[in-house]
């Protein structure tokens, strides 16, 4: 069993569809990044990455290269996943937060969570989305969107070491 960490945050603009878990949701601002900028979907590929031992995504997707201005995260994720999935690893479950003053975003959870396990090929229940405020502290807060995501992996053996 491998454990690994995500997450990201991105600016709020306006002029750019916000997408969170690759579903599209409904409001005035958007998330500033080289990609789609679904922050969510980018702290669930940190996690499986690094329960891998893969790096993260700004290794493997850089923001210096333009074939990945504009990409769908979901097809990152699918990338990452079949990555994951080379070496010998199953997903266990994931469990994703996002942190968002706004929009409210409990009514598209279910959603996100069926997206992401649509483009993983996992079961939806081996997924857990949810969505959290800051309670209004920080700049951060008002100005951007965060996630944090923690990722269960299994594989084909032990990789431990003596300290």
């Amino acid at each position: 069993m491998r454990i690994g960490h995500g997450y990201d945050v991105h600016r709020l603009v306006p002029g750019r569809p916000l997408v969170l878990c690759g579903v599209e949701i409904p409001w005035e601002m958007g998330l500033l990044g080289h990609s789609d900028a679904d922050v969510a979907a980018h702290a669930l590929m940190d996690a499986l990455l690094g329960a891998a031992g893969l790096g993260d995504i700004g290794k493997l997707f850089p923001d210096s290269d333009d074939k990945y201005l504009g990409v769908s995260s979901m097809a990152l994720l699918e990338d990452v996943a079949a990555r994951v999935a080379a070496l010998g690893y199953t997903l266990c479950n994931a469990d994703i937060t996002i942190i968002a003053e706004r929009p409210k975003l409990s009514k598209y959870t279910e959603d996100m969570r069926k997206t992401l396990a649509a483009h993983l090929n996992v079961p939806p229940d081996s997924l857990n989305v949810k969505a959290t405020t800051e309670e209004g502290l920080g700049r951060a807060s008002s100005e951007g969107i965060a996630a944090h995501a923690v990722a269960l992996l299994e594989g084909p053996g032990p990789r431990v070491r003596n300290l």
